[in-house]
């Protein structure tokens, strides 16, 4: 026989699930303890709060005084008819999700002494426009700030050390961010999808940005990477609207990392990194230059796939590989100069490359190549230019022995003879036309009587 459990005894079990809250005063719900009290909800359907809430700072409840202290996770959660709220100094702690979804709440303010503002604590306050953060706050937790649509901006104090991950994602109306020195990394898509964001300024004590970082931040057009960051996450930069990068460091960059930039017209890639990664500047569309160092080891997977104004490259001697589509679609490329130290070319690392006339390829041995590596590309047309002691070599292996000509490459630059009584020699320019001096690799030199022609520096 089933025993069942007296009514009085149900009755509370049942007020016991219901009830989140010790204690309501004045339509506000606490959570008691010795002589504390936290702010909370009524019950788990939450938006227990509309109109104009205002926290005391100390409570009197069955004859016993309470200092409130603290805002609980998810006190006002899916408040959406809660306008305006204050918090009184005496709270030093906000709960995790303590104000997700108050959609109607235009402007609040921290109290000092607040440490910590955690996870996804005002996520979708869609109409948040102003917010005051004081110098007590160290750490601004995942999602703290995320979609919340209507923030033009914000002033993160100096005592901020740690920004975690998508904290300010989605915040469509943010134009500019000032990030704390102190702060060491730039979490995964802390700045996702800011489309309006314009200004960012990194402190030196950055030492890594994340994947996703500032991920379509369309209106963001230049970033500077301070020295002391030594890695860029995967898709950190994708489809921003930057025209410009300055490195001031040598960070590794990871794969798709200025993917789709496509107002980007230069980019000069700094001595010290090893490796131009997957996909990095692919779809970078208005991009005419780019400069290599010669720290460069590899090249990657589509690394500048769909480039379609780039018509120029050198190639430094110490890449050893070329991967797979590398260089494919860059329908403007004229001119390639790889360096004497290839020894692979993958799968159309150079097809679709429509207007290519001249490949310079220092290497004395023919460099293991598949067999559409120009693919598209008018080889036909186009002269090879290689060491002459490897002309036979080249003319022999597929798919070199396709350019229409092959040729011995010209003198190099060191035995050219100086004849301009102004400068004492000849003017150098690099394959983008701009005024240099001799570099390794392909160079145009200038003489006094106005010809032209293109040399080989060793």
């Amino acid at each position: 026989m089933k025993k069942s459990l007296p009514l009085t005894l149900l009755a509370l079990l049942m007020s016991m699930v219901v009830n989140a809250y010790d204690a309501v005063i004045n339509d506000i719900y606490y959570n008691l303890s010795e002589d504390e009290a936290t702010v909370t909800y009524k019950d788990t359907n939450y938006g227990s709060y509309y109109n104009t809430v205002t926290i005391p700072d100390i409570i009197t409840y069955d004859n016993k005084t309470y200092r409130v202290t603290g805002i609980g996770p998810s006190a006002f959660r899916n408040c959406s008819w809660l306008t305006s709220i204050e918090i009184p100094n005496s709270v030093t702690s906000i709960g995790s999700l303590s104000f997700y979804s108050c959609s109607s709440l235009t402007s609040i303010t921290i109290p000092d002494g607040v440490t910590t503002l955690n996870s996804q604590v005002f996520q979708y306050c869609t109409g948040l426009t102003t917010i005051t953060i004081p110098e007590s706050v160290t750490v601004i937790g995942e999602s703290a700030f995320s979609d919340c649509r209507s923030l033009a901006s914000i002033t993160i104090p100096g005592s901020v050390t740690r920004i975690d991950q998508y904290a300010f994602s989605g915040c469509i109306s943010l134009s500019s961010i000032n990030i704390p020195y102190g702060v060491t990394t730039i979490k995964t898509g802390v700045f996702k999808n800011c489309s309006n964001l314009a200004s960012v300024t990194l402190p030196n004590t950055v030492t890594y940005i994340g994947n996703d970082a500032f991920y379509k931040c369309s209106n963001l057009t230049s970033i500077t990477i301070p020295e002391n960051v030594t890695s860029i996450g995967s898709n950190a930069f994708w489809q921003c609207g930057l025209t410009s990068i300055e490195f001031l460091g040598s960070p590794a960059i990871s794969l798709c990392a200025f993917y789709g930039c496509s107002s980007l017209k230069s980019v000069t890639i700094p001595e010290g990194v090893t490796a131009i990664s997957q996909q990095m500047f692919q779809g970078c569309t208005n991009l005419t230059s780019v400069t290599i160092p010669g720290s460069v080891t590899n090249i990657y997977n589509k690394a500048f796939y769909g480039c379609s104004s780039l018509t120029s490259v050198t190639i430094p001697d110490n890449v050893t590989k070329i991967d797979n589509s590398a260089f494919s679609g860059c329908s403007s490329l004229t001119t390639i100069s790889i360096g004497s130290g290839i020894r692979e070319i993958g799968n159309g690392a150079f097809s679709v490359c429509p207007q290519l006339t001249d490949v310079y390829c220092t290497a004395e041995t023919v460099p293991t190549t598949r067999y559409d590596a120009f693919n598209s590309s008018s080889i036909s047309s186009a002269t090879l230019h290689v060491p002459a002691s490897a002309i036979e070599l080249y003319k022999a292996k597929s798919p070199w022995n396709g350019f229409g000509e092959i040729v011995s490459i010209t003198t190099p630059v060191n035995s050219i003879f100086y004849d301009d009584p102004v400068t004492k020699g000849p003017l150098y320019y690099d394959l983008n036309g701009r005024l240099s001096v001799p570099q390794k690799g392909l160079n145009i030199i200038r003489y006094s009587d106005r010809t032209s022609k293109k040399v080989l520096k060793m």
